[in-house]
């Protein structure tokens, strides 16, 4: 099979790549099989320690483009890989992610098919480490102006999902290297803020739960997840105050959840404690969802007042009962 890519490329894939050996071969295979071929594969190693460029150097498809920097972070690796992007159109994949072989050409469609759009998104699933389905995303539907939805919940859920025009990337000056989290969302959100969007209503992307997608700073997730969403509120002042403090409701039910997520220890108790008094603040809907919070306080509860291994076993066993629990944002 003859995989050299006509010129220019439509699609430009970029993979920030560090520290990614165990996942890397299928996340780039899944780039290379997919159904529309005319497209480039920029991966841009972060400095990675481990055998990640050995891997990649073995892989042989005259679309792969590999550049090597020292270490530096995800946004900075991203804004690297798109000033050498030469595609029309852009997509970036998180080095543990996958895609479905339909996802660039349902996605291009999208777009060409809706002039006005500037941005394409699918519906998202979540895999575990070997690659098993654990729990499905929010798989929404939002088309034309998603501004204040998307201010309210990032149903883009990760990184790996867009097909974005490049101008419009290239206008926005790419991604805020500032960041040190919530980075994928502030970009939806600053795309979303002057272009329109188009669904594409079928499971394209495998979001790869790890434990390195549970961050152990949770107070630096929730400084920087604030700093997006006042940034974005200023781009529309006019905006319901409803909508900020909804979105503020559910940024802290998500970092409760995430500080409810093993391994457990005091502390993560105590942080979970305390984001859900701020998610109880700002819900304008609490008493509706009092059990749910109720819940979620049970289980701090019980992390602050047991040692580690009782709150492990107390919680395992409500676990079965919590299969919906949100993984990542």
């Amino acid at each position: 099979m003859n995989n050299s890519p006509v010129n220019p490329p439509l699609i430009s894939v970029i993979i920030p790549a560090y520290n990614c050996e165990k996942t890397i071969k299928e996340t780039i295979k899944s780039v290379l099989q997919q159904t529309f071929t005319n497209l480039e594969l920029i991966v841009i190693n972060d400095g990675s320690q481990d055998a990640t460029l050995d891997i990649v150097a073995q892989i042989q498809d005259s679309r792969l483009k590999v550049f090597s920097f020292e270490n530096a972070g995800g946004n900075v690796s991203r804004n690297r890989g798109l000033h050498r992007a030469k595609g029309e159109y852009i997509s970036f994949l998180d080095a543990d992610d996958i895609w479905t072989p339909e996802k660039l050409q349902s996605q291009l469609e999208a777009l060409q098919d809706n002039a006005e759009a500037y941005v394409a998104y699918s519906w998202t699933d979540y895999i575990d480490e070997n690659g098993k389905f654990l729990v499905s995303g929010t798989h929404t539907t939002a088309n034309g102006d998603v501004y204040e939805q998307l201010l309210v919940n990032n149903f883009l859920e990760n990184g790996s999902n867009p097909l974005i025009r490049r101008e419009a990337l290239i206008e926005l000056g790419g991604f805020d290297e500032s960041l040190k989290a919530a980075q994928d969302w502030d970009m939806w959100l600053r795309l979303a803020a002057k272009y329109n969007f188009v669904a594409v209503p079928v499971v394209q992307i495998l979001y790869r739960v790890s434990a390195n997608s549970v961050s152990s700073n949770l107070t630096r997730q929730e400084k920087s997840c604030l700093q997006v969403l006042n940034t974005a509120y200023q781009l529309r002042p006019s905006t319901d105050i409803k909508i900020l403090h909804l979105s503020k409701a559910n940024i802290y039910k998500y970092l409760t959840c995430k500080a409810l997520q093993a391994p457990f220890n005091r502390q993560k108790g105590r942080i979970a404690a305390a984001f859900l008094g701020k998610y109880f603040f700002y819900d304008d809907y609490r008493f509706k969802r009092i059990n749910f919070m109720i819940k979620l306080f049970l289980k701090s509860l019980i992390i602050v007042m047991f040692p580690k291994f009782i709150s492990t076993n107390l919680l395992t066993k409500m676990k079965a009962e919590s299969k919906n629990e949100v993984f990542v944002q």
